[in-house]
């Protein structure tokens, strides 16, 4: 079967719980998503309130308190929030992308000077009484290596597993990063790596896709292989001939299906997970999320396309810029999405 773009737009919006909110708890929607991206506190939150029904902001600090949720660098060396179980399997994963961050990062000279075992070594005996402010790990690890306080603290999130302790990401709370291990932390051990169920669950959730597009979403390389030696995939076309793979009990939208207006946090899962982003996104509106650092700001969804930006002022969602006119249908969409938006800003 040859899928559209625009088919394709609308399975990936389903699959994301985007073309109508589903009654789940946050946790099972952290885990069927793979994560959330979660660089800064609040995008979170809006990716949830997007998807979910119903939303109570405090259930994402609650699951942060009870260690069933954490916060930990993973997809493409960036923050995500993640389930405890999730992150025991991904980090492993992933190690070959943190070496990756290694060697281009302004810590060259650091990682490739220190020998990862002696730091890894070191490392343990500083955090060998408990977690660590991030400031305090980079200074005591400069008693022992003659680099930069803050260069070592780069590495060693790095080089270890290190999870953001709460209040880090608790809804509207503040505090500074704290470190620990994951797994003492969290009291779930590091698991080797299953590529292809993690595979597997990427296209549940953003398929149908190539091995580029698990790439993008990952930062993990050499994934056609794995693609390739799964024989129960389902394999489809795009508009230019390229196998797309997918699961074979994964539903697939018609490309008529209405997508309703949607508020999302900046670097939503929904854009960011595939190798072109043309599911979702024209060029003109990429580049106009790109300039001018307005990827600060957050993306405004309309017909399953990305139209425009808004952010947040003293706790109200002011629109704006956006690429086109809305209709009379979508504006009502909107003023109800920012009613949302408003009233959990407001909780």
């Amino acid at each position: 079967m040859r899928l559209n773009r625009r088919r394709l737009g609308r399975t990936l919006l389903l699959r994301q719980h985007l073309l109508e909110r589903v009654d789940a708890t946050p946790t099972a929607t952290i885990e069927h998503l793979i994560g959330l991206q979660a660089q800064e506190n609040l995008p979170p939150y809006l990716s949830l309130a997007a998807r979910l029904r119903s939303f109570d902001p405090l259930a994402i600090t609650r699951g942060l308190e009870a260690r069933e949720l954490v916060r930990l660098l993973t997809m493409r060396g960036t923050i995500h929030l993640l389930t405890s179980q999730d992150a025991a399997t991904l980090r492993p994963w992933l190690e070959p992308r943190m070496q990756q961050e290694l060697r281009s990062s302004q810590a060259v000279g650091l990682a490739r000077e220190v020998a990862p075992e002696a730091f890894t070594a070191a490392l343990a005996r500083v955090l060998a009484d408990g977690p660590l402010p991030q400031r305090e790990i980079g200074r005591r690890l400069a008693e022992v290596f003659p680099y930069p306080a803050t260069q070592l603290g780069q590495v060693a999130r790095l080089r270890a597993p290190l999870v953001q302790l709460p209040p880090r990401g608790a809804w509207r709370q503040s505090g500074g990063v704290i470190y620990d291990y994951v797994d003492r932390w969290t009291g779930v051990p590091l698991a080797e790596p299953d590529p292809a169920a993690i595979v597997r669950r990427y296209l549940r959730a953003f398929g149908p896709a190539t091995a580029s597009d698990v790439t993008a979403w990952s930062a993990v390389t050499r994934l056609g292989p794995v693609l390739s030696r799964m024989p129960d995939l389902v394999r489809y076309e795009d508009e230019d001939g390229r196998v797309l793979y997918d699961v074979p009990d994964a539903p697939i939208a018609d490309e008529d299906v209405p997508a309703p207006v949607r508020l999302l946090g900046n670097y939503d899962n929904v854009w960011l997970s595939h190798a072109g982003r043309d599911r979702v996104t024209e060029p003109e509106a990429r580049n106009m999320w790109i300039g001018e650092n307005r990827a600060q700001l957050h993306a405004l969804f309309v017909d399953g396309w990305h139209e425009g930006l808004w952010r947040i002022e003293d706790g109200r969602v002011v629109i704006g810029p956006v690429r086109r006119r809305f209709t009379r249908a979508e504006r009502a969409e909107l003023d109800e999405e920012v009613e949302r938006v408003e009233r959990l800003l407001a909780a």
